[in-house]
């Protein structure tokens, strides 16, 4: 089982969902987000932190600092069950290859599936090939 999938695993039997994960250049730093109905409080990041490190010892994973927060606003949009989930929402996505010379798209998500995402800029909508999605973020409304 790889680390993205048993701590997925992990956190989904605690009732969360895992947002996102980063690791350092030489593995040395595991950063977990974690996402919740509802949002998550300092509370719950301790919880899956204490579960998370249990598990990482059993599973003889080398890590030197786990780090467990919330996606924030500006939470990362990478797999198209995010895009689904934040329909309605503005995001900014950046592509890796241009479309008509453009990389940065900021609109709203319209609708994601087939490995399409379709977004809403200035009135017209653009469909975006999800593996050309090199990053995207929701956009918080202030």
């Amino acid at each position: 089982m790889d680390l993205n999938e048993l701590l997925e695993n992990t956190v989904a039997g605690m009732g969360f969902e895992l947002a996102d994960l980063e690791r350092s250049a030489k593995g040395r730093l595991l950063r977990l987000y974690i996402d919740k109905p509802g949002g998550v409080g300092v509370d719950d990041c301790a919880a899956v932190s204490r579960q998370v490190s249990r598990v990482l010892a059993v599973e003889h994973v080398d890590y030197e600092r786990l780090e467990v927060s919330s996606p924030g606003l500006d939470r990362r949009l990478k797999k198209e069950r995010d895009f689904v989930r934040f329909a309605g929402q503005r995001a900014r996505v950046r592509t890796r290859v241009p479309i008509d010379g453009q990389r940065n798209f900021t609109g709203v998500v319209r609708e994601a599936g087939a490995g399409t995402l379709r977004l809403e800029v200035d009135g017209r909508v653009v469909s975006l090939e999800l593996g050309n999605v090199e990053s995207a973020r929701l956009v918080p409304s202030i």
